[in-house]
C-alpha cells in the first residue's frame, strides 16, 4: 500500500510541472516535456513491477504503454483486484 501511495505521489508530484505558470523560456520546458516519459508508461512499469518481478518486462512493457494497461485490466487475477 505503501509503494501505490508512493508512485501516485511521485506522479502527481511530475504532472504538476505539466500545468505550472509559464515563465521564462518556454522552448527548454516544452522540449523536456515532449521527451518526457507519459502516465501511461509509468503506470505499465509500475504493474508490470508488481506483477512479474522483472525489469526486461517493465521495459517492454513501458513502451507498449497504455496498450499494457488496458491488457493488465482485462486480464487481472482474482488476487490482483482490491
Amino acid at each position: 500500500m505503501n509503494k501505490i501511495k508512493l508512485t501516485l505521489i511521485l506522479l502527481l508530484m511530475f504532472s504538476l510541472e505539466c500545468y505550472s505558470q509559464q515563465s521564462g523560456n518556454e522552448g527548454i520546458k516544452n522540449t523536456a516535456i515532449r521527451s518526457g516519459i507519459g502516465l501511461g508508461s509509468v503506470l505499465a512499469v509500475v504493474v508490470s513491477w508488481e506483477r512479474n518481478k522483472s525489469v526486461l518486462l517493465a521495459f517492454i512493457h513501458g513502451i507498449f504503454s497504455w496498450l499494457y494497461v488496458l491488457y493488465f485490466l482485462l486480464t487481472r487475477k482474482p488476487e490482483e483486484r482490491r
